[in-house]
């Protein structure tokens, strides 16, 4: 379909979930004869380089987003607000040039606005086309509107129907003329799982700006050393490599898709941050899981009480986390079992986001 197309793919860098939801888009790629270039940087970049080894990939800088100790992240946001502006702009600088070195025919970034250059199919992949911010929101929902329409196609990773996964973050009257919603999208594949030698019962998976990362893996520690059984905390952290086993918690940096994917299945209970690809995943595994946002984070916040109300997730607070009620209730939950959509192959393939790859070739091979 692609023809050989060169199309870099650059996810957004907090945490870990811009880029692991870019793994199947990329796997799709590839099967439909196009040449990704991989664009990213620290975590992100490791992540995506030890999925696809042979492909080339060029570090592309990003602001490093730090979070606030407490439940209030406003001030924390409004202080670090000029230098996320001034990154897209040094972002969009650099892609300037990256454009000609690497003879570029398309770009895919997942929430990186400046990642864009007039002439040059260029696709955004968010599933905030009207966020929730801690300030100025009227404000910054515009601001975000006019910076989606500036690319080809915005893809909304969620499910036409409302509220789909992310609800009014992905929902509304105003929704771009160039948006096109291709289905929830996950690296997860039932099928491909391995499973662990050892069973666990609990597994923890956790990623995000610190410094609440560690604070949430911290409290998780001190409550998993006090349940019965083997379990795993995978801390969403490529590097450094970490691989340790703590009494009867196995701690380790990363874990790769169809073995996480092995564990989560087997695993009595799932605790997770309410991040949006976290959820597309539960969702492509059949999993419900303890969910905890991130303090402060409106967006998290916002999918927490959302699937609260829902019943798809157990939510809790932070500072009111109680591991073992959630798995004593866990227990008594209906098997929910893997949903048909699956991206990566074609039998499976979900079927809008095939729709919005073909477009996107269409706009690779047609004459601008």
């Amino acid at each position: 379909m692609f023809s050989g197309a060169r199309i870099l793919i650059t996810p957004l860098d907090w945490g870990l979930g811009h880029s692991t939801r870019c793994i199947p888009i990329i796997q799709r790629l590839l099967e439909l004869d196009a040449r990704p270039v991989i664009g990213a940087d620290k975590g992100p970049l490791a992540l995506l380089r030890d999925a696809f080894p042979d492909l080339p990939h060029v570090r592309v800088p990003g602001v490093e987003v730090r979070y606030a100790k407490g439940a209030s992240q406003t001030w924390a946001m409004a202080a670090q607000f000029p230098a996320m502006l001034r990154s897209v702009r040094e972002e969009h600088h650099l892609f300037l040039n990256l454009r000609r070195q690497l003879q570029l025919d398309a770009v895919i970034s997942d929430q990186r606005f400046g990642i864009r250059a007039e002439g040059l199919p260029s696709v955004i992949i968010t599933h905030q086309l009207f966020p929730f911010t801690p300030f100025a929101q009227g404000v910054l929902r515009r601001i975000n509107l006019r910076s989606v329409a500036r690319f080809d196609r915005c893809w909304i990773p969620d499910r036409a129907e409302e509220p789909g996964l992310a609800g009014e973050l992905s929902h509304g009257k105003n929704v771009p003329h160039n948006a096109r919603y291709i289905g929830p999208v996950s690296r997860m594949d039932p099928a491909g799982s391995i499973a662990p030698t050892v069973p666990y019962r609990i597994v923890c998976v956790i990623s995000g700006p610190e410094p609440q990362r560690t604070l949430l893996e911290d409290v998780l520690m001190k409550q998993l050393r006090r349940i019965d059984g083997q379990h795993l905390l995978v801390r969403g952290k490529p590097e450094p490599a970490l691989d340790e086993t703590i009494g009867h918690v196995r701690r380790v940096s990363h874990l790769g898709g169809d073995p996480l994917t092995g564990a989560l299945l087997q695993a009595e209970l799932i605790v997770s941050r309410t991040g949006y690809t976290t959820l597309m995943d539960l969702e492509r595994i059949g999993k419900s899981a303890l969910v905890v946002p991130t303090p402060g984070q409106a967006e998290q916040e916002y999918l927490g009480e959302l699937h609260a109300k829902t019943g798809r997730f157990f939510v809790q607070a932070q500072e009111r986390l109680d591991i073992a009620d959630a798995l004593g209730r866990s227990r008594f939950e209906e098997p929910r079992g893997p949903k048909p959509w699956i991206v990566g192959t074609p039998a499976g393939a979900e079927p809008l986001l095939e729709h919005a790859l073909r477009e996107l070739a269409t706009l690779v091979l047609s004459p601008r």
